[in-house]
């Protein structure tokens, strides 16, 4: 499957579409298609990866170790992650067979963007007022070119739909830091970055003061 035939007005609509993509190989190997999960109207839209093993088995995005680390953080943020938008870029599990461990891949920049076209219907039925891109193939996948992480991390770009986008690691970096110290320190930041885009939810929500 290409394109849908008839235009795609709700979720329900567009995960069944999702779930009959032929756009790009993943569909292939994976178990099934993980749609994007949570609220009808969210304000913040969080964008990751792809699916993970555990992702890919359960059909839900972040069910698994990084999707714990996200929730945390969500958390320490302030942001209740019942009131948030969780998706992925890519939407199928790429992997490698590893004995019988199924490792992940970081899917290609083909897969990407034959992907973006499923992400984009996304964010035109949320309408969310930040998109929070986690690691750079959610961040391509939201602008459509490679994204510098460094660069972008601290700000909050605005995007051609109005909705403002901020850019930080993807949870599953902090999962492979071994020295404590170290990974506290990336907690923090990465803490620090999802408050970011609290803040600018929030001042977007402020009415206006009169003069």
């Amino acid at each position: 499957m290409d394109r849908p035939r008839t235009p795609i007005r709700s979720l329900a609509e567009l995960a069944a579409a999702e779930a009959a993509c032929t756009r790009c190989p993943l569909y292939r190997d994976a178990t099934q298609v993980v749609p994007g999960e949570g609220p009808a109207k969210p304000s913040l839209l969080i964008v990751g990866e792809q699916p993970g093993d555990k992702e890919d088995l359960a059909g839900r995005p972040f069910v698994g170790p990084a999707g714990r680390v996200l929730d945390a953080a969500l958390e320490a943020a302030g942001i209740p992650r019942a009131e948030t938008f969780v998706t992925n870029a890519v939407k199928h599990f790429k992997h490698e067979m590893r004995g019988k461990r199924r490792l992940h891949k970081k899917p290609n920049a083909y897969e990407i963007d034959r992907c973006r076209w499923w992400l984009d219907l996304e964010r035109g039925l949320l309408r969310p007022a930040v998109v929070v891109a986690l690691g750079a193939t959610a961040a391509r996948g939201v602008v459509g070119r490679p994204v510098a992480i460094g660069k972008m991390r601290g700000t909050a770009m605005p995007l051609a739909d109005g909705s403002r986008l901020v850019v930080t690691i993807h949870p599953s970096y902090l999962l492979h830091i071994q020295d404590r110290e170290d990974k506290r320190v990336a907690y923090q930041r990465f803490v620090a970055d999802l408050r970011l885009a609290a803040t600018v939810l929030a001042e977007g929500r402020r009415p206006a003061s009169v003069a």
